[in-house]
């Protein structure tokens, strides 16, 4: 770690040495590790110690961006001066409304002392527990156990400076028997909250049940989602309309809706980067303080997550959910939403299986890609599980399905939410999620494995 001191030092020099009317740096600094395995054996160990600055400069309207991972004076001079001369070719942007100004923001603990001094060893034992139970039950395990420490801050030429310091760890397997397979995953900061041996017997659990799965006609069933499946919903409602750009251009699923009940009162969603629940960030890639955001409040859109620019164009003022600006790849996608969190009901899965006479029990999705934004619709297809349902109990294995739903619609017919929450990590940002009781889910085909 290079530490809050040392960071500030290097930013701050950096900052008075740019000759540009207005000027913000980014510095994202990461030390992790992961152990990788497969077929029952670890086969890869590697570790990773990067760090990457965002340099963004304003001269007037116009704006321009560069990126180096070299800390040395001259190297971020070199950025700088690559920022100044790209701002210089672009257009006026008269929507700009410059650099935030400096906000206080509270810190929150998301460092954990264990996850810090995770050693190879460490994982190698954990994966090796999963490894060894998975040969002695007949199956295949792979996936990957990974432990990082990370530092963010953000500082500005108008007297902003953020500094976070934190820790993630992250398992995920998928175990593979002759047909049926099963899947595990989790997210943590604290490396108490992550048990490895209890994911691994979980999904090689499923791997066992999964199989000789039967053929299923597609059509329209009730099913019980995992919070696997559920963390996909919940993703793409966040990536694909939660953001204001996403409302401002006519592209949300929220446009026209906010204000009207459109799904379950039993669903509420928020986003919140402060909650200890999650996996922690208080401010955004501008340094503003992160706000707790209502998306959906039993069933009613609130309003979308802002940026400084978007909430420019509505005379308001930023939640706290500015991606990089400098990435290409998040630079023109405006405000996301990364920490989602959706309100846990009363029921356990038992109990949701229960209430369905004739339907399906879904591990995953896997494999969605967003068909029309306006009822966030997404097709796809189930893996790592899928079971039918008969008058309460879970009959036999089916095979898996393709899908195309509305994910908004399904919201619609909530029946049940479960009590516990996972904390995944599998999309964009995480998410903190239930398991869920859908009314009706449309199945439109069915896949070759």
């Amino acid at each position: 770690m290079l530490g809050e001191p040392i960071i500030r030092e290097i930013l701050g020099k950096a900052l008075r040495a740019s000759p540009a009317d207005e000027t913000e740096i980014v510095l994202e600094a990461h030390d992790s590790a992961l152990t990788r395995f497969a077929n029952n054996v670890i086969h890869q160990n590697v570790a990773e110690v990067n760090t990457e600055i965002a340099v963004r400069v304003v001269l007037g309207k116009r704006v321009g961006a560069a990126v180096t991972n070299r800390l040395t004076e001259e190297a971020l001079g070199q950025a700088i001066e690559e920022a100044v001369a790209l701002a210089r070719l672009q257009p006026e942007n008269p929507e700009f409304p410059g650099l935030p100004e400096p906000q206080p923001i509270e810190p929150v603990a998301a460092f954990d002392e264990a996850v810090a001094e995770a050693t190879p060893e460490w994982r190698a034992r954990a994966v090796g527990v999963v490894c060894r139970l998975a040969e002695s039950m007949g199956v295949n395990a792979a996936g990957a156990l990974s432990t990082g420490v990370y530092e963010l801050a953000v500082a500005n030429s108008k007297g902003v400076f953020a500094y976070h310091a934190g820790t993630e760890t992250h398992f995920s397997t998928v175990v593979m028997s002759e047909d049926g397979s099963g899947y595990a995953h989790r997210a943590a900061w604290r490396l108490a909250d992550l048990d490895v041996e209890a994911l691994g017997r979980s999904a090689i659990e499923r791997a066992l049940r999964s199989r000789n799965p039967r053929p299923i006609e597609p059509g329209v069933y009730p099913v019980v989602l995992e919070p696997y499946a559920v963390e996909d919903i919940l993703s793409w409602l966040g990536y694909a309309g939660a953001g204001a750009l996403a409302v401002q251009e006519g592209r949300s699923w929220m446009n026209d809706r906010i204000g009207r009940p459109v799904m379950s009162p039993q669903i509420t969603i928020w986003d919140d980067g402060r909650d200890p629940a999650g996996l922690p960030l208080p401010f955004d890639f501008e340094g503003v303080p992160r706000q707790r955001v209502i998306i959906v409040e039993r069933g009613v859109p609130q309003g979308p997550v802002y940026d400084t620019v978007t909430a420019a164009r509505e005379g308001r003022r930023s939640t706290g959910h500015a991606l990089p600006r400098a990435r290409l790849q998040t630079a023109s996608l405006g405000p996301i939403p990364l920490h989602l969190f959706m309100a846990p009901g009363e029921a356990t899965i038992e109990e949701m299986v229960r209430q369905v006479d004739r339907g399906l029990y879904i591990t995953r999705f896997w494999y969605t890609r967003l068909v029309h934004p306006r009822d966030c619709v997404l097709t796809g297809m189930t893996r790592d599980g899928v079971f039918w349902i008969e008058k309460g109990e879970i009959a036999y294995p089916v095979r898996n399905l393709r899908f195309t739903q509305g994910y908004v619609p399904a919201l619609a017919g909530v029946r049940a939410v479960g009590k516990e929450r996972w904390l995944l990590s599998e999309g964009f940002g995480f998410t903190c999620v239930p398991a869920l009781l859908l009314e009706a889910f449309t199945f439109t085909g069915v896949t070759e494995f």
